[in-house]
């Protein structure tokens, strides 16, 4: 498919656009990155034209056609690209279980993730304990493998480990530190870092923190 048009309208910041460079970097795809400004009057109207429903990022617009929602654009990837190592393991019921995972991790990180910065008080602790707790339950659905599915890394990893870039945010605001609360998660991320295709995709930590005080004096009103 080297004559494909692949075009990725992303975010830099975003962990979900992330998933899908990770994706495109483990199968090898030529694309075009095209950044995009998010805010409600500056979305550009190809953003608008290729995602009319919910106007946000990511997109893959493959040969003139979007596909939108990072968990569907990842599996769409998987399956376009099949002449590389699949992202979803071929057994049915693995393949069920990959899916459930992704959405717990799409339900439960994201927003716990969000309240454990961008709010205050009461609230940004709540979001902390809920955060922990919820990578706990993914830290036990990890038990002693080398990834998600099992020897080969694939779907759930690429999910995860692109909130990684938000850690060290999660963990300034809140207070706490991710290697003691789930030292087997870490253990995890580290072996994915050392995929070229995760290390080069991730964005800068640090960046990430300077973006969220930003945000949080620029944009987000404090609670409490």
């Amino acid at each position: 498919m080297a004559d494909d048009e692949v075009i990725l309208l992303d975010f830099w910041a975003s962990m979900m656009g992330t998933r899908v460079r990770v994706a495109l970097a483990e199968k090898g795809v030529v694309y075009e990155y095209k950044e995009q400004d998010l805010r409600k009057d500056h979305k550009s109207q190809l953003l608008l034209e290729m995602n009319p429903v919910h106007q946000n990022i990511p997109v893959l617009i493959h040969n003139g056609r979007p596909i939108c929602e990072s968990s569907n654009i990842v599996q769409y990837i998987d399956e376009v690209w099949n002449d590389k190592a699949p992202l979803l393991p071929s057994d049915l019921y693995q393949k069920a279980q990959a899916r459930f995972w992704v959405d717990y991790i799409d339900k439960k990180i994201y927003d716990a993730g969000r309240k454990s910065w961008a709010l205050d008080g009461e609230e940004r602790e709540a979001g902390k304990k809920e955060l922990i707790e919820n990578l706990k339950v993914l830290e036990d659905e990890l038990g002693d493998k080398c990834f998600y599915g099992g020897d080969t890394f694939g779907y759930v990893d690429i999910a995860l480990v692109t909130f990684y870039s938000w850690f060290l945010t999660y963990e300034t605001f809140g207070n706490f530190k991710f290697e003691e609360e789930c030292p087997k998660l870490m253990a995890w991320i580290r072996r994915c870092l050392k995929k070229e295709s995760v290390s080069k995709s991730l964005p800068d930590s640090q960046k990430i923190l300077d973006f969220a005080f930003f945000l949080k004096k620029t944009y987000l009103k404090k609670s409490g």
